[in-house]
C-alpha cells in the first residue's frame, strides 16, 4: 500500500509520554510515515518542538485551539510571528472557531483566528482549521481574510458547505467519526467527494475508530479510516491512499 499521511495527530501530548516512540514505530508498520503535529496553546509549543525534531516524519504547526481560549493572551499572537520566522512550521494552527462548548467568547475566538489567519497569510502557509459548530463562520473569515489554503480537520458540515470550502482552496480531513455507521451525513459525503480535496486524519489521542472505540488513538489506526473510505467509494484503498498522500504533500510542502 502507498505511504500515507496522517495530518492531524498530537504526538506531543501528554498521553503519548510513556510509549511515544512505539507509536511512532507502529504508526511506520502499518503503513502511516508521516504526522502533522498541530498545536494547542503557546505553552506546548517548545515541548512540541523537540518532539518533532527528534523523528524525520513528524512535521510541526503552530497555533493556537479555540477550546483553549481562557490560555492565550494577545501577545502569543507575536511570539506566534517570532516562532513561525525562526521554527519554519509547515502550517499555522490548530486554530478555528467552537461554537460547541458553553462559556467560550466568540468574539475573543474570532480575535485569536484572524490573527493566526493573517500570520498564515504573510508567511504562505496553510492552516490547519477546527470548526465545530461553526463552519460556516469560519468560511466567512476565511473568505474576509483572503488569500489562504489549508483544511478544515474533522469536517463534519455539510455538502454546501464543504464545496464552499473547496472554492476557497481548502482540503477536507476525515478520521475516525467516518467509521461510524450512524454517521449517514459523514459517509455520503466520503463516498462522494472528489478525491483531490480529501486528506486523512487520526486526531489520536481523540477521536478513536468504530474498532477501537474508548480507547486512545494512535496514527497507525488511520488505515481503518483509509479502508472505510475506500470500501464507500467502492475502489482499491491504494486508490485513496495515493491521492491522499499527494494531497497532504502539496498542501504541507512535504518533501
Amino acid at each position: 500500500m502507498h505511504p500515507l499521511v496522517d495530518t492531524h495527530c498530537h504526538l506531543d501530548v501528554d498521553e503519548f509520554d510513556r510509549d511515544r516512540d512505539e507509536v511512532i514505530a507502529r504508526a511506520r508498520e502499518a503503513g502511516v510515515t508521516r504526522q502533522i503535529v498541530p498545536a494547542i496553546d503557546a505553552a506546548t509549543w517548545p515541548k512540541l518542538r523537540d518532539v518533532c525534531a527528534k523523528d524525520d516524519g513528524l512535521y510541526a504547526a503552530y497555533g493556537l485551539h479555540p477550546l483553549l481560549l481562557d490560555r492565550h493572551r494577545d501577545a502569543h499572537l507575536d511570539e506566534l510571528r517570532d516562532w513561525v520566522e525562526r521554527e519554519r512550521p509547515v502550517a499555522i494552527g490548530e486554530c478555528g472557531l467552537d461554537y460547541f462548548v458553553e462559556g467560550l467568547d466568540p468574539e475573543r475566538q474570532q480575535h485569536f483566528f484572524d490573527g493566526q489567519l493573517k500570520i498564515a497569510r504573510e508567511f504562505d502557509l496553510p492552516v490547519v482549521v477546527h470548526a465545530r459548530r461553526a463552519v460556516d463562520a469560519v468560511i466567512a473569515s476565511i473568505r474576509r481574510i483572503g488569500g489562504l489554503r489549508g483544511v478544515v480537520h474533522s469536517f463534519s458540515g455539510s455538502q454546501e458547505q464543504a464545496q464552499q470550502l473547496w472554492k476557497q482552496g481548502f482540503l477536507l480531513g476525515l478520521g475516525g467519526p467516518v467509521t461510524y455507521e450512524r454517521a449517514n451525513r459523514l459517509r455520503k459525503l466520503a463516498a462522494s467527494m472528489p478525491l483531490e480535496f480529501l486528506v486523512l486524519e487520526t486526531d489520536a489521542p481523540d477521536q478513536p475508530d468504530a474498532d477501537n472505540r474508548g480507547q486512545r488513538n494512535e496514527p497507525a489506526h488511520m488505515t481503518r479510516v483509509l479502508h472505510t473510505i475506500a470500501d464507500l467509494r467502492g475502489v482499491d484503498p491504494d486508490e485513496v491512499a495515493r491521492a491522499t498522500t499527494a494531497n497532504a504533500e502539496r498542501l504541507f510542502g512535504l518533501a
